[in-house]
């Protein structure tokens, strides 16, 4: 159900009920941006607000109200909710606390959210514990607090989880033009997807920001996700969960289900959406977004009058998916032409400081770093914060290689030194100013990250606890049946095993371990004469016996876990015992395509093996995707009842891929 938010965000009657001390705060947000609609004060003890019209009561109100900011307790806050409902009041914020956010303290918190939400039916409630949202498009606050916004005519929106992270970005003194700052609170009823997708009709928006703790409606974000592809709006996270200690804080805090970080990073992934690590690159990524978009690509140029600073970008760049191309030959001569002879050219470029000051040769020497394989022009250029007048040619050399058409970004190494004056000269004439050059490179990153292609939707995860792990020869035999390779095999007691239908050596395995290895319970290359003594060692009541996969060019492990966040994680990556050691994994959600599994492989560390490392024959990369499939198709089918199923290793030869370990964990269907 979508519903009408356009009241809420753009109310030309305000209603502030209750408020106390925060009603002033309230009314100087709003006059902040020069609120030009009707604000009404509502307090039952008749206090006033000056230069508002005052009332005891909803009734005397009389019009009716486009949006409320309810600023009393939980209780009251559910009939003051209903009241205004039945008004048809447009919206309201719901500004308190101790509801679902709190119920590790108070078991009644969660009946209080079902109340709220029940009592607003089709009428839209931001929150609750929520701050509300300052609109500068629509010169619009309804906010408890200082902010630091100003009216734009176009900009990016940014809706966060945090209230305290909204106030903050509000402030920000980098140049970006924040068309919306919404505050979600807990998301009782109108989901932070939903809010996205309703600015997403607003041809105002150029880019939208989304701080994260926990994404609860999977479907909400895929077709908030769809409807931006279609608008051509990118979409840019700020997510937290990476940690043990913030997945514990966001679970007290919002009353999200954090889930674990491969989950969420799976997730932005299938989606689109680029993730950033810290606020500052966050905001240089929408800035950069709303300065033209996403990049045609990975291809930057770099440009400063400093070879240390040449030598620091090409080091930062390191790590990150960025390239930094040689330069071509159109390049060469047209740098040639405006520097001379004395300049050593390459990418990234010192040009030293022979034409500081002449506009006009900088104009050309910036251009020269552009060009049809250049996605991006970086110039790196500190603003003193004690003169900067002879900076000006910097400034005007910049906005000359923009007038070309060109994509041209500025940054300062120390983020002070980028005035926001000046940022907001170069972003008046089309460069991207940046302040820092750590920001600067993530944000390019994150703007030259290509879309995914479109895939089914994420299959949600099922609730049954699992109370049964399959032995071994249980899981191998199911999954087989999927058309996954395993070795043969049969199983018995070590002292009756029928091992007549096998081929020589033998993998032998204690049945009933979970990691059979650290219990010294696997033997490999077992003769059949070496058997008895080997099955006494071991010492479990039964043993797997089961022909060696021999030829193995790389071990892999292929695992699905259920998250209850994000859905079945379907995780690939270096196999065998040193698996955790080497965490060399990449992770997907299911179901996913030949394709995006192929991609995948491609990107573990591990991948110089499966292709043929230094001569080495190359593994069968059908098979292993064949086996992938095998799994995922498993799982699908029995999603209901199982929450994991791992294979490790998988052996990878030349000519198969062969699942010598299986686990399954499931419910009794």
């Amino acid at each position: 159900m979508r519903r009408d938010l356009s009241r809420l965000l753009a109310p030309e009657r305000l209603a502030i009920i209750g408020g106390g001390a925060w009603g002033p705060a309230i009314l100087g947000a709003a006059r902040r941006l020069d609120y030009a609609g009707e604000i009404v004060f509502v307090h039952p003890g008749g206090k006033r607000l000056e230069g508002c019209r005052s009332v005891r009561g909803l009734e005397e109100v009389g019009d009716p109200i486009d949006a409320a900011f309810i600023a009393v307790n939980r209780h009251a806050s559910i009939a003051i909710v209903r009241d205004l409902a039945g008004m048809g009041a447009g919206g309201a914020v719901c500004f308190a606390s101790g509801f679902r956010e709190a119920a590790a303290e108070d078991a009644g918190s969660g009946d209080l959210q079902s109340d709220l939400v029940a009592a607003a039916a089709e009428m839209p409630i931001l929150g609750p514990n929520c701050y509300g949202f300052v609109n500068a498009l629509d010169r619009v606050a309804i906010w408890p607090d200082q902010h630091g916004m100003a009216p734009v005519e176009r900009g990016v929106a940014i809706l966060t989880q945090s209230s305290n992270i909204a106030i903050n970005l509000t402030m920000q003194r980098r140049a970006l033009p924040i068309g919306y700052m919404i505050a979600c609170g807990n998301q009782a009823q109108t989901h932070q997807a939903d809010l996205a997708l309703a600015l997403l009709d607003d041809p105002r928006i150029t880019a939208i920001g989304v701080h994260v703790e926990g994404f609860g409606d999977l479907r909400k974000w895929e077709a908030l996700a769809t409807h931006a592809r279609a608008r051509d709006v990118p979409l840019v996270a700020l997510k937290m969960g990476r940690s043990a200690q913030a997945q514990a804080a966001t679970v007290s805090h919002t009353a999200s289900l954090a889930g674990g970080d491969a989950g969420a990073q799976a997730v932005l992934d299938r989606l689109g959406i680029a993730r950033l690590g810290d606020v500052p690159s966050f905001i240089e990524t929408l800035k950069l977004l709303h300065m033209g978009g996403r990049l045609r690509g990975k291809r930057l140029a770099s440009i400063s009058c400093s070879g240390g600073e040449a030598s620091l970008i090409a080091d930062m760049a390191v790590g990150r998916d960025l390239e930094m191309p040689p330069l071509s030959a159109e390049q060469r001569t047209a740098l040639r032409d405006a520097l001379g002879p004395m300049v050593a050219l390459a990418n990234p470029l010192d040009y030293h400081t022979y034409i500081w000051r002449d506009t006009q040769a900088m104009t050309r020497a910036w251009a020269g770093m552009t060009g049809p394989d250049i996605d991006l022009t970086l110039s790196i250029v500190d603003y003193p914060h004690t003169d900067a007048a002879d900076w000006a040619c910097a400034t005007q050399a910049a906005l000359g290689v923009a007038a070309t058409g060109a994509r041209m970004m500025v940054a300062s190494s120390l983020p002070e030194l980028m005035p926001e004056h000046v940022a907001q000269e170069l972003m008046a004439g089309g460069v991207v100013p940046v302040a820092g050059l750590h920001e600067g490179l993530a944000a390019a990153e994150a703007a030259a990250r290509p879309l995914p292609d479109p895939a089914d939707p994420i299959l949600l995860p099922g609730t049954a606890d699992p109370d049964r792990t399959l032995t071994e020869a249980e899981a191998k035999s199911v999954l087989a049946a999927y058309g996954l390779d395993v070795p043969r095999s049969v199983t018995g007691t070590a002292g009756c095993v029928d091992i007549s239908g096998l081929t020589p050596p033998f993998a032998v395995k204690g049945v009933g371990l979970a990691h059979k290895s650290e219990h010294g319970a696997v033997r490999l290359g077992v003769q059949p004469g070496d058997l008895p003594a080997i099955a006494r060692e071991i010492g479990t009541e039964n043993i797997l016996v089961e022909e060696m996969t021999a030829g193995g060019v790389a071990e892999l492990l292929i695992g699905i876990t259920r998250d209850p966040a994000h859905g079945y994680v379907l995780t690939l990556g270096a196999g065998g015992v040193l698996t955790e050691i080497l965490r060399d994994t990449v992770s997907l959600l299911v179901p996913s395509s030949r394709d995006a599994i192929r991609a995948a492989l491609s990107r573990l560390r591990c991948a110089p093996l499966l292709a043929g490392y230094r001569g080495r024959p190359a593994a069968d990369l059908d098979a292993i995707l064949d086996a992938a499939l095998a799994i995922q198709s498993y799982l699908v089918a029995n999603a209901a009842t199982v929450s994991e199923v791992e294979v490790n290793p998988l052996i990878c030869t030349p000519t198969a891929a062969v699942a010598v370990d299986a686990l399954i964990r499931k419910a009794n269907a």
